[in-house]
């Protein structure tokens, strides 16, 4: 899935950063230089619905700062049964 199409169909914002990441989705995570997503989006009864997105550090600064920017780097283009698989998807990334 291309940036364009993940951020129009999971609402993804890009830029942003890891503090408003955190305020919209329960499932963020700090992974070495990346930020990892499992995001929930609704595909109708009985069929996979979390997704997994990979942020990257846009600035040379400090890692790990709540406040510097990140930019969309990846995102599923399948969707998984849990937040787990979707998690596993995007450090593998």
């Amino acid at each position: 899935m291309t940036i364009n199409e993940a951020m129009r169909t999971y609402r993804l914002p890009n830029p942003t950063t890891p503090e408003d990441l955190e305020c919209r989705w329960s499932k963020v995570l700090n992974f070495g230089d990346k930020v990892l997503l499992a995001g929930y989006f609704y595909n109708g009864q009985n069929k996979p619905c979390y997704f997994g997105a990979v942020y990257e550090y846009l600035d040379d600064e400090e890692k790990h700062d709540c406040e510097i920017a990140i930019g969309l780097y990846a995102a599923s283009e399948v969707e998984f049964e849990d937040d787990g698989h979707a998690i596993a998807w995007a450090m593998q990334q």
